[in-house]
């Protein structure tokens, strides 16, 4: 009796955010490619973050003194954590709190720039272009290439693909 209950049981099915990292990871297996995508991925992100940081921003009146808080920055970033937040909660958390680590190393650079530093743009460009040559190396490594679409899908599955480990590794339920 109890064989047939467990026979008419089904599965449940898997969760968006499930299928989208089982894909992500079965593109870095290798060991050496999973350690280089925990240096190249927060380094793109942070690169992004400060790519778009720098694109100029229009004066908007009606936002007064908090004009400067205001930028394209912060549209990728409420973009990106409404779409985390749709797949798993704990992990856009996880994400937004990232981010906010990135966005003040990108302040951080910012401040250098107005005291004679470099402009953020050629700093964050060449730290993408670095990561990016990491993970063609770790795509090299694991001697499967990723598909195009997957690629820029990737840009925003990455950062939540290390984080989840994280969560596993606390025994949180993502």
């Amino acid at each position: 009796m109890k064989k047939a209950q467990k026979a008419g049981v089904k599965a449940e099915p898997k969760r968006d955010i499930e299928l989208l990292l089982e894909e992500y990871g079965t593109y870095h297996q290798h060991p050496s490619n999973r350690l280089i995508n925990w240096v190249c991925i927060p380094l793109i992100t942070f690169s992004i973050v400060g790519l778009a940081w720098s694109i100029p921003f229009p004066y908007l009146a009606f936002l007064g003194k908090y004009n400067g808080f205001l930028n394209w920055a912060s549209f990728l970033i409420a973009f990106s954590g409404y779409y985390y937040y749709r797949l798993s909660p704990i992990l856009s958390y996880m994400a937004i709190l990232l981010i906010f680590v990135l966005a003040l190393m990108v302040v951080q650079l910012e401040k250098w720039q107005m005291t004679g530093g470099p402009a953020i743009w050629p700093v964050c460009a060449v730290v993408f272009l670095l990561a990016a040559a990491g993970q063609f190396i770790a795509q090299k490594i694991e001697g499967r290439k990723v598909p195009f679409l997957l690629a820029v899908k990737s840009l925003l599955i990455g950062p939540i693909w290390l984080l989840h480990f994280i969560c596993v590794k606390m025994g949180l339920r993502y």
